[in-house]
């Protein structure tokens, strides 16, 4: 049983997108391959009765099971909390009797993925309650860039989302700070009006774009990125790009981390913006 708010048990905080329950299922299908398939999905019926508020009885074939699985986990959908935890305790309750049952990183990326909001710390279940779990949009194409460019930040992204479903919050931040680094090089070489962007790396980049962007939104927006660049770097700030400090340093919390990629991604979502406007001219 997984610990969260006693009133949720009572009266729904949301519903858990239908996605989420459609990836449940398929992982409960695969599960069902190790043992009798009635069997083990007579058990996952009964968890899910549960969190729908009733009993569930044996079906009369594998096929009504599986139909009747699927009724009650829509029924269960109603209310995410009690949806996730039905989920949790019935491959918890398999795994103690030795079958492979998919672990917490795995549910925490489906949960992640449908930015539900939800993440199993056992014996937790967290959520955001302001929806700070769900990450900032990043434009997929830019128009302005290769391939390659659109290949490699997708990863990254992915990585970074990947890093905070499964608790690793400095790797979460650092992988998307990198992407920001990285994607300040593709403005080498490209003219403003001010001028030429003449810079080799991320300070002198973006140094070379507030001169020439002066007293214009870019020159603000770039000041906020080179002051949280500066604090995530140093040892006795964030302390994710150089290390930090042992005797004063704090790890990273989860809203931390979910805070500094959802700034550092509305950053590159701008930049991106930027580059591709500029590449235009």
């Amino acid at each position: 049983m997984l610990r969260f708010r006693g009133a949720w048990r009572f009266n729904t905080p949301g519903a858990i997108p239908p996605e989420v329950s459609a990836d449940f299922a398929d992982l409960i299908g695969k599960i069902a391959t190790q043992g009798d398939r009635q069997t083990i999905l007579e058990h996952f019926k009964a968890y899910f009765a549960s969190a729908a508020g009733t009993t569930a009885s044996w079906s009369s074939s594998v096929s009504w099971a599986e139909t009747d699985l699927r009724t009650y986990m829509t029924q269960a959908e109603e209310n995410a909390p009690l949806f996730v935890e039905a989920f949790y305790d019935a491959c918890d309750a398999l795994g103690r009797k030795d079958l492979a049952v998919p672990d917490v990183a795995m549910m925490n990326r489906i949960l992640s993925k449908h930015h539900t909001g939800y993440e199993i710390r056992p014996p937790d279940l967290n959520t955001g309650d302001s929806g700070d779990l769900a990450p900032i949009a990043v434009p997929e194409r830019p128009a302005s860039l290769d391939e390659r460019a659109l290949e490699l930040i997708q990863k990254s992204l992915s990585h970074s989302e990947k890093f905070l479903s499964e608790g690793h919050y400095r790797q979460a931040v650092q992988e998307v700070l990198w992407l920001l680094e990285t994607i300040s090089t593709a403005f080498q070489g490209l003219e403003t009006e001010g001028g030429t962007v003449e810079g080799a790396y991320f300070n002198r980049i973006i140094g070379d774009l507030r001169r020439r962007n002066q007293g214009k939104t870019l020159d603000l927006v770039l000041e906020w990125v080179t002051k949280l660049h500066g604090y995530l770097s140093a040892p006795k700030g964030g302390g994710i790009r150089h290390g930090t400090d042992l005797r004063a340093g704090v790890a990273t919390t989860q809203r931390e981390a979910r805070l500094f990629c959802n700034l550092i991604r509305s950053y590159i979502s701008y930049l991106l913006a930027e580059h591709e406007q500029m590449s235009k001219s």
